[in-house]
This record gives structure tokens, C-alpha cells and sequence, in this order.
């Protein structure tokens, strides 16, 4: 169920949410508003997520930045007794990660005993990152449905996969497809980024963290750096 107390976001809110996400400085202090504001578009508007919520790192730790509701802050709890788990493997590799079938996630007892008695049968964390391209979230989607969750966990593996390699796709309810939009739109930030980095470096001499630094002294506060990125490439090309 979702939260009543919300507000309903908006369509098209939640790939607005993530594409801002991935051009803000790491630093930004809009970045927890931003986590936060996609917790919320996620619980009203994916179908397949019953329960959501976010995970970062802080000083060696972990802590569940937003959570829709107690169940989702619980299985991010039993995580992080254990130090091991979807969220966490998200959190650390950068890549996608799917329990399919709870009753089959022998490696994390603690984390599927929770989300078994809570009713989750399937869940989705999620990587999110900010300007510089590392992760600085893991979104976790907690599902009672695995086989909903199962045909949304194709479409965002998909969207970390070569274009031309992809089998057909189920089709999936409309906040999924701005869960998975938003996300693509994420990756293709963090691509223009990449490559205005890439000119800074080669044109300047500079290593990538005094690449990144120009790029977030370039940029007026408040601003995406992903339009800082594209005046770069575009003076490079001209």
C-alpha cells in the first residue's frame, strides 16, 4: 500500500527526480532532498514496489536515508547487521542487483527471514549516482509480487546493456517506465560528464578529481553540471 500521507507525485516527477540526481555536485546539499523525492515518486508511482526506500554510506556505515515505510527500513536494517545484501552489493559495485525469489537468498539469511515475514517476496536495488559517476545511493524496491518485480528487474538490467544486444521486453506499468526512463537519462549524464572530463583532462593536464573540481567551479550553484559538460564539448568541437 502507499503511504496516504504523501503527496502523489507528478507524471514524469520521477525521471526528473533521477536525471537531476545525476547532475548535481556529489556534495550538493540537495542531494538527500533529492533522494528523498524519489523514495516517494517510486512507493506511489511503481507498481511492482510495495515498499522503498534508499541506502548510503556515511563514515564507514550505512543508514536508510528515506523508506516509504517500516518494512522497507527493515530489510535495509537486516542488511546492515549482517554488512551484506542486495542494497549493499549495489551500494559498492555500481551495478544493478535482483533477488528474484526471496526464499532463495541463502547467502543473506538475516535480510530474507525479515523481508520473508514482512510479506517481500522479490526485490531491486538500484545504484544512483550524482555528477562525478560514483554511487552515492542504492535505491531498494521491496515487492510482494515477484513476478511484476521480475518483468520491471528486465528493463533496468536492460538499460545497463549494449542497445543492440536486447531480447524483447515485457511490458511493464507507466511509473516503472519513468523508473527505468529516469535511469537511462541518468547514464546518458553521466556519458556527457565522462566526456567533458575527458576534454578538460586532455587539454589541460589535469587528473580527474582537478578535471571535476573546474567542472564544479564552472557551474553557478543550483545549475546542472551536465550543461557545464556540453559547453565544454561543444567549444571543443567547434
Amino acid at each position: 500500500m502507499r503511504a496516504a500521507s504523501w503527496l502523489e507525485p507528478s507524471s514524469g516527477d520521477l525521471t526528473n527526480h533521477l536525471v537531476a540526481l545525476a547532475g548535481l555536485p556529489d556534495e550538493s546539499p540537495s542531494v538527500p532532498m533529492l533522494l528523498a523525492r524519489i523514495v516517494r515518486s517510486c512507493a506511489a508511482l511503481v507498481d511492482p514496489a510495495d515498499h522503498v526506500s534508499v541506502t548510503v554510506a556515511r563514515h564507514g556505515d550505512h543508514l536508510t536515508q528515506a523508506a516509504s515505510d517500516w518494512t522497507a527500513e527493515a530489510a535495509d536494517l537486516a542488511q546492515y547487521a549482517q554488512d551484506d545484501g542486495p542494497c549493499l552489493m549495489a551500494l559498492r559495485s555500481g551495478e544493478p542487483v535482483a533477488v528474484p525469489d526471496m526464499a532463495g537468498a541463502l547467502v543473506w539469511p538475516r535480510f530474507r527471514d525479515v523481508a520473508w515475514q514482512n510479506g517481500v517476496r522479490a526485490s531491486l536495488s538500484v545504484p544512483l549516482f550524482a555528477s562525478s559517476g560514483a554511487t552515492v545511493a542504492a535505491l531498494n524496491l521491496y515487492a510482494r509480487d515477484a513476478v511484476a518485480m521480475a518483468a520491471l528487474v528486465r528493463h533496468v538490467q536492460a538499460c545497463y546493456q549494449p542497445a543492440g544486444d536486447l531480447p524483447p521486453l515485457p511490458s511493464v506499468d507507466a511509473g516503472s517506465r519513468q523508473l527505468v526512463a529516469g535511469l537511462r537519462g541518468a547514464l546518458h549524464c553521466q556519458d556527457l560528464i565522462q566526456r567533458a572530463l575527458g576534454v578538460l583532462i586532455g587539454q589541460h593536464g589535469l587528473s580527474v578529481v582537478e578535471a571535476y573540481q573546474r567542472l564544479v567551479e564552472s557551474t553557478p550553484p543550483g545549475s546542472p553540471l551536465t550543461a557545464t559538460a556540453s559547453t565544454v564539448l561543444r567549444q571543443f568541437q567547434s
